[in-house]
Parts: C-alpha cells; structure tokens; sequence
C-alpha cells in the first residue's frame, strides 16, 4: 500500500481522495498538502499513527476532511484550524489532544458536522460553537471537556439535529443548555457528570417544556442528574424515545407523561422515583419497550397498563409495590421478552390469567408474597425459558402442566411452602438447565434423570423429606418398602383363615381384659362414684384422682379460662372432659357462675353437654372451680383440620361434604343460642351474655371491654371498642368457613402486612375459588367423582 500512496503524488489536480476502510499503516503522508485543489479527503478507518500533518494545511480548498477511527495522536496544528472551507471535520476516535480554538466559529465558519468524539480533549468547549450557525451535528462525547457548556439559540437548534455530550468530564458545568425551542432530533447526554453546584436538570425544568414538539428521542441515560422530572416532558408529544435511566432523579412522575402517546420506549429505571406509577402511561398504546425497575415507585400496579396493546418488554422490579397483579396486565399476550415484577410486596394470587401469556420468555416475579398454589395456566406460555417463583408463599403440589414448557431452560421455585413428592416429568425437560427446589417441603424419592443428574444445575436444600437422588446431593436412602415372597400370601385362602385366627386372639384378649377391669372394679374403694353419682355432685380431689392429679400427659388443652384435662370417672371407666378455670384470670369466678346457669338450662344436640360442676376447696386450701363436660373422642376440629403429622394422605382428610355438614350443624347451635335460647348468647365459648332483663347500659360496656376470642376470629370493630352482638358471632362464623375450606389457620404466617384470611377468600371471588380450597378437599373431589360445581360456587 506504501507504494500506491508514492504513486499518487504526482497527482497534482486531485480533487476528490478516498481511501477509507483500508488498513494503511504507517504515518499520513505530508505531500498530501500538495494537492492544492483537493475538496474531499477521506481517510478513516484505518490504521494511520502519528500526527495529523501541518502541511495538509495548505489545501485551502477542502470541504470535507476525515481522518476519524484510526490511531493518531498529538494536537491538531492551527493550520488545520485555519481551512474556512471545511464543512465536515471528522476526527473522532482517535489519541488526539490538546484543546479546541475558543474561536472556532470564526476559524470554521462554514462548519457543518463536528465528530472530536473519544479522544483526549480537555478544556473548555469553546463558547463561540453558540454562533455556529450551519452546525447540525455536533459529537463531543468520550473525552476529557470542562468549564461552562455553550448556551444554543433557537435559531441554532432550527437546524441542529444531532448532539452527542455523553461523558463529556467529570466536575462539568452546564447552563441552559437550550434557551428557546427548535427541531433538536436527538439529544443524547449520556454520561454527563455534572458539578455540585449547577446540576444538568437545571436545564431541562427550565427549558424542556419550550423544546419544539418535533424531537423524536431524547437520551440522557447515565448521568448524575438530580431532582424532579418537568411536568413539561408532556409537551415532547412526538416524542418516540425517553431514556433518562441511571440518574438521581426524584419525586413524582407526573401524570403528564402519558400525553406522549406515540412513545415507544421509556426507561426511567436505577432512579429514585417515588408515589405512585402513573395510571395515564395507560395511554401510551404504542409502547414496545419499557423500564422502571429500581426505584421508589408506591402502590398498585395500575391496571391501564393492560391497554398497552403492543408492549413486548415490562420490568417494575426493585420497587415498594404492593397489592395484586392486574388480571389485564397478564391479558397482554404481545409479551414476549420480559414480565419483571420482582422484589416488590406484591400480595394475593398469580392470577390465572398468566395463561395468556403464550410468547413470554422470562416471568419474574421472586421476592413478593404471592400465595396460593402455582397456577396450572403456566402451561399455556409454551415459549418460556425462565420461571423465577422463589421467595414467595406458593403452597401445594408442582402443577403437572407445566410439562407442556418444553423450552425452559431456568426453573427456581425455592424458599416456598410447596410439598408433596418431585413429579417425574421434570427430569424429562430436555432444555432445563437450573433447577432450584430449596426450602420447601418437597418429599418421596428424587429423581435421578435429566437435571437431577447434574449436582451443578439443580439445588434441593431444606428439604427434609427427600430421599435417594445422585450421590452428590447427599441426601439420606429412601427407606426399603416392605416386600412379598410370595404373590400367594395375598390369595384368599392365606388371608382369610390368618384374619380368622387375628379376630378370635383380638376377641379373647379384650375378653380378658374385660374381666380383669372387672375384677380391679370390684376392689375399689366404696367411696367411688359412677357416673350417675358424678351428675348429682363430685368433688375436687375425685376430679384429680380422676385426671392423674391433672397430669400433663391428661392435658388436652388450655387457653386464657384455664385448661382441659381428659379424665376417666373410677367406677364404670366413664371418659370425661374436666375443664379447670384460671381463677387467677379477673373476672373467671363471674364467668363460671353465668356459665353454670346457661348451661343447666341449654340444650341443643350440637351444643356440648355438661355433666357436673364443682365448686370447693382444692388439697392445699385453694378455691377450685371446674366444669366436667362429654368427652369428644373423636378429637376437635383444629386436630382434624391440620393432622399432627403432615404425611398422612391429604385423600384420608376431611371431605368436602363433611366440611359442610360440620359447617350446618354450627350454623344451627348458633342460631339456637342466638334466636332460640331464652336470652341472646354470643362468643359461647366464654359465656357472655347480654340477659334481657338486664337495662344497665354500663353492663354492655364492661361486657365489651372484657371480651376476649381467639386471635382472627375476632371482628375488627371489637379492637376499637364496638359494641358485643350476635353480630360478631356471625363474622367468626364467616371466618370459621374460611378456615375450614381453605385449610389455614387465621393466623397463618401468610396473612401479615394487612392481609387477612377473609381478603385472600375474597379476591378468589368468584372465578378462582379453586385456586384457594384446600388442596386435600379437591383429591377427594376427584377421587369420589367431583361435586356439584353449583355447590363449590354458592
């Protein structure tokens, strides 16, 4: 190339010089200078080194002079400077230093197109580029500028189309970067590190709102603005494009914003936005592309953004949010890229809608307190490649849909409540490259194919239930299930005699038994009592003798009146409830006499029946008051509700019909003790009652004052002091069918931060009342054949 170059010197009457896009070496040649009639000299990209020659100051002539991309250095030489015809000085991308003439207007007054971008600049931008009044592009970025920026009139910025100052110098200050309107088409600023004293967005509140309404994008991502967003930003409505992300903006985003309705992308993100997301980016229908993420933003998510009808990319991650998704939100089936809802305080259900998100890639929505059992939906959004569900409350069973998501390559659904045993079908997705189970309840045998061969790619920490999988894993062997010799024990003719033989031993040993009790029952003492002695009195130290001294192991529960003990009457093995009031507990000696009176009178087949009271002096000279009711063998329905131990078959739990039985048959003792009774009852369990005889207005008072419940049964009117009516009983019922039908407790860990039982029931309502019911009642719906859908409904 070096030779070619030799053989082009003597062209003497040149005019037009391209030689761009070559990869010359070596130094620019100083003869180029000789070609005096020269207007065009492009010589970018390349790899010329060394300085640009003084002697190419001598082509007076040259319009256009490029030497942009290459490796010079040094300082551009005045002569350069001094060539009044050059229209377009492209030398970006380069080593150079040096400072730019503070008059450069007049040195270049025909200047059109400025590139001096990514090279070693220093000093102040030169001032006079204010009177620059041909220039329309102006790229200054990636260089080491300072001092006061240049102030641009609205006759400069007619015809200014584009300007580029992204990271311009530290320490910079800049004044009223635009005075008046004009056609600005791009501004990008990205970059700027402003002073502590003139901040950027100085300039932007006092002169966004004048720009002209044609700019299409406007750029200042990356800087260190500070303060609020102009509400005049809703005047850019042509705008296309806002990039104001990775700054210290603040404040409110005013509601403004939404008049830019042909906006295509908005990135606001790594802010410190605060209140709310505006409910007017709702109209912006034409957006593709948009970014919040990283902020302060408060709230709910505004449900108008469901009429953003073409958006392809949403992140509101790392916010306050709070409350539910919208179901319009998971409406947008144009999603296709990202769903980042993430590290937010969003509450309640997945929506069952997510289903309509058939092209999303990546659903993110770890860190929230999202409830419920994953949505079986997920199955529709065959194109995605990464679920994140971590770090939230899902509860139930991995949904066997989801071996429709063929593609997923990221699967986390740890730190949840899920359980029950690892489906199959998940070692089967071939894409699946990151598996994370921890810290559920997950249990049964690990598989062993696909991810589950890969210790790097799958996680299952905090599951203690887990057995057998790869070794390095470490989980525990699955216990051996019992086996068979012989198919031939199971035959009829093995099995029948063996349970013949076990009923005859069985029938003879509680024959045995029977007798011996009698026997025992014979040598007691004379001064024990059978039960019907028990009805007419029964004394303190027989209640003990009668409880093993009110033994812990007796013991079968306890709340604030005191507790309950299982006791065996002595002389006909009678089993009773003995319930032995807290007379340390103010006001219990008051509650026991009002209960003694109602109970000897109440009678109702589903009210527990009262067998005697005692009311005496204990061994050590104590008052000693105590209530002997039936005993209930079959336990109570909290012990029912939730078996002691989790791996009983949700199958073998109550069903749905026996939920609604049991849901009747307290329906009708309340409406006996609330209508039927002789005098108005409520919270029963505590005996208040509010005797008609009674016109003691303080008696109400005292009476509301001094109840007490258990915690989430309670109505909220009584923590403020309203005033005890049946009323109340009526909302604890409510929540009694809540509990009953959803299987958790009211004072579940899941309902915190203002969320109650009856909300997480309520916002089921009505269309996904089976994303709530308890898991265990829809195996036995599908067991006996389903119910009555009319049924679940009502």
């Amino acid at each position: 190339m070096g030779s070619i170059l030799k053989q082009l010197s003597s062209l003497l009457n040149l005019k037009y010089l391209w030689l761009d896009g070559n990869n010359l070496t070596e130094t620019i040649p100083p003869w180029i200078g000789n070609f005096s009639l020269l207007s065009i000299l492009y010589l970018g990209d390349n790899n010329f080194q060394g300085s640009i020659p003084n002697e190419l100051g001598h082509i007076t002539g040259l319009e256009k002079f490029l030497v942009h991309i290459n490796d010079l250095s040094g300082i551009i030489s005045s002569p350069i400077y001094n060539i009044s015809s050059i229209s377009t000085f492209f030398v970006g991308v380069n080593q150079l230093h040096g400072e730019l003439p503070p008059n450069l207007d007049t040195m270049l007054p025909n200047l059109i197109k400025l590139h001096c971008c990514t090279n070693k600049f220093r000093g102040n931008i030169p001032i006079s580029l204010s009177n620059a009044s041909r220039l329309q592009v102006l790229e200054l970025s990636e260089n080491g500028f300072s001092g006061t920026f240049l102030e641009i009139p609205g006759s400069m910025l007619e015809i200014l189309s584009r300007i580029s100052l992204s990271h311009i110098a530290h320490h910079h200050n800049v004044s009223s970067l635009y005075k008046t309107s004009g056609e600005l088409q791009v501004l990008s600023g990205g970059g700027i590190s402003v002073s502590r004293t003139l901040r950027l967005l100085t300039y932007i509140q006092q002169s966004i709102a004048n720009l002209s309404t044609q700019p299409n994008v406007l750029s200042l991502g990356g800087n260190f603005i500070h303060g609020n967003l102009h509400r005049g930003i809703g005047n850019l409505i042509n705008l296309t494009a806002l990039e104001l992300e990775d700054n210290h903006l603040s404040g409110n985003v005013s509601h403004e914003i939404g008049k830019l309705e042909k906006l295509k992308e908005l990135y606001l993100d790594v802010n410190q936005f605060s209140g709310s997301i505006p409910s007017s980016l709702g109209n912006m229908t034409s957006l593709l592309y948009m970014n919040i993420d990283s902020n302060r933003f408060e709230g709910s998510i505004p449900p108008s953004l469901g009429n953003c009808h073409y958006l392809l990319d949403l992140y509101l991650s790392s916010n306050n949010l709070t409350g539910t998704i919208p179901k319009m939100l998971m409406e947008l089936s144009t999603l296709s890229i990202s769903l980042d809802l993430s590290d937010n305080y969003l509450t309640s259900l997945m929506p069952f809608e997510v289903g309509n998100l058939v092209h999303l890639t990546e659903l993110n929505v770890l860190r929230n307190n999202l409830l419920g059992e994953i949505p079986r939906t997920l199955d529709c959004c065959t194109s995605l490649e990464c679920l994140y569900l971590q770090s939230n409350k899902f509860e139930g069973t991995i949904p066997q849909s989801l071996k429709n998501l063929k593609g997923l390559e990221k699967l986390d659904i740890s730190s949840n409540d899920l359980s029950g045993p690892i489906p199959e079908f998940i070692g089967k997705l071939g894409a699946l490259k990151y598996l994370n189970l921890s810290y559920n309840d997950f249990e049964a045998k690990l598989p062993k194919d696909g991810i589950f061969a890969n210790a790097s790619g799958v996680s299952v920490l905090g599951n203690h239930r887990l057995c057998s999988g790869i070794p390095q894993l470490h989980l525990p062997p699955c216990p051996p299930k019992k086996h068979h010799s012989s198919r031939g024990l199971h035959s009829p003719k093995v099995v029948i005699p063996i349970a013949c033989v076990l009923g005859i031993i069985i029938a003879l040993s509680c024959f045995c038994g029977a007798c011996s009790m009698l026997e025992k029952s014979r040598d007691r003492l004379v001064t024990s009592h059978s039960y019907q002695d028990w009805k007419s009195s029964v004394s303190s130290l027989q209640l003990a003798e009668s409880t093993n001294k009110f033994s812990v192991d007796n013991l079968i529960g306890f709340r604030s009146f005191g507790y309950v003990y299982k006791g065996i009457i002595p002389n006909d093995g009678t089993v009773v409830a003995v319930k032995v009031l807290n007379l340390q507990q103010q006001g219990a000696s008051k509650s026991f006499i009002n209960e003694c009176k109602a109970l000897r009178s109440i009678r109702h087949q589903n009210l527990l029946k009262i067998i005697t009271a005692c009311s005496s002096i204990d061994n050590q000279g104590r008052d000693f008051k105590s209530l002997v009711f039936e005993f209930m063998a079959k336990g109570s329905l909290d012990s029912t509700l939730y078996p002691r131990y989790k791996e009983e078959s949700p199958s073998k739990r109550m069903s749905f019909m026996q939920r609604l039985n049991i849901a009747i048959d307290v329906a009708s003792a309340l409406d006996y003790l609330h209508h039927l009774y002789g005098s108005p009852c409520w919270d029963f369990g505590l005996a208040r009652f509010l005797f008609e005889t009674s016109n003691d207005s303080s008696f109400s008072q005292t009476l509301s004052s001094q109840l007490k419940g258990s915690i989430g049964y309670i109505p909220p009117e009584y923590d403020i002091g309203g005033q005890v009516s049946i009323l109340g009983d009526v909302y604890s019922y409510g929540i009694l069918l809540c509990e009953m039908f959803t299987g958790k407790r009211p004072i579940n860990d899941m309902f915190k931060g203002g969320l109650t039982i009856y909300q997480f029931v309520a916002l089921a309502l009505p269309d996904h009342v089976m994303d709530v019911i308890d898991h265990s009642i829809i195996l036995n719906l599908e067991t006996d054949g389903g119910v009555n859908n009319d049924i679940v409904r009502e």
